[in-house]
Parts: structure tokens; sequence; C-alpha cells
């Protein structure tokens, strides 16, 4: 299981969200900077408190020009009220199959129960990796702030990657 690198093309991925409405990674980002969080599920404190700051910051993404959307393997209730509990308006699935994701980006999972470690991927507006963030546990994260000075730095860098 590679890990994807930057310049690396992002794999193509479906998130279902509660209600069934699906998102197509990465083509639903076209245009536009992308963020990628897997996180391990709604017990998981520190990954709510990233996807809470992600929300917070859901403003100053949108100005930038950047989307988000998140993943775990909890299933479609327990996904559709921790959305509602936070307030969350970005894209959350549920139900991923953490053996394809896995396979699919590299990322950590854990097996009894099934469910995805912390990873965060920032796209370029083509849908190839700018920035790959691997965790074995809940703490290394992206956080929005980071995200935000990296797309502003590209912008004014006559170097992309």
């Amino acid at each position: 299981m590679p890990l994807l690198s930057p310049g690396d093309s992002f794999p193509a991925l479906t998130l279902t969200q509660p209600g069934g409405q699906t998102l197509a990674l990465p083509d639903a980002f076209a245009g536009s900077f992308g963020v990628v969080l897997f996180f391990r599920g709604s017990w998981c404190r520190y990954c709510v408190e990233q996807l809470r700051a992600f929300q917070r910051s859901s403003g100053r993404l949108a100005r930038a020009g950047i989307k988000v959307g998140a993943l775990s393997a909890d299933d479609e209730s327990t996904t559709a009220n921790f959305t509602a509990k936070y307030g969350l308006t970005y894209a959350i699935g549920h139900g991923a199959d953490v053996s394809a994701i896995s396979a699919a980006t590299g990322a950590f999972v854990s097996l009894d129960p099934p469910y995805l470690q912390t990873t965060g991927f920032v796209l370029d507006p083509i849908g190839n990796v700018l920035i790959s963030v691997y965790s074995c546990g809940a703490i290394g994260q992206l956080i929005p702030d980071d995200v935000l000075e990296l797309v502003r730095d590209l912008g004014e860098s006559p170097v992309q990657l």
C-alpha cells in the first residue's frame, strides 16, 4: 500500500452522505483546492475537534476556493447524528470500506473494529496531491489555518509543486 505523495493523482473515491447523496472525489473539487479528511469516528475527540475547526473556518476556506470532504467507517445513523450535533455543513461520508480506502490511499487502519486512522490530503484544482498527512493514531492532523496558508503561498509563488 503506497502512500500518496505530492504530485500523485488522488484516486477516485465516493463519499456517501447520510440520506444517500454522494460526492465523487476528486471530481467534485475540480477547479478548486480540496481537503479530504479521513477520521477515526465520531467517538474520537481529536477527530471531532479537527472537523469542528474546519467547520468554523468554512467561510475563510470557501473564500479561498477550498472545498472540504471527510469520511469515516461510522454507520449512516451515527454520521447523521454527529453531523447534526456539530452543525457540519461540508460533505461527511459514512460506511468507508477501510481496506479499499487503505489500498487506494495508503491510509493506516485499525481492524478490530475496522476504522481509518487520521489522514488528510490537500488537493490542487486538477486533483493532484499537494500535501498528505498520515497518522497511525488520533493526533497529527491537518488544520484549517495551515491549509489556508499553503493555498495562499501557492498563489504567491512562481514555483508550483
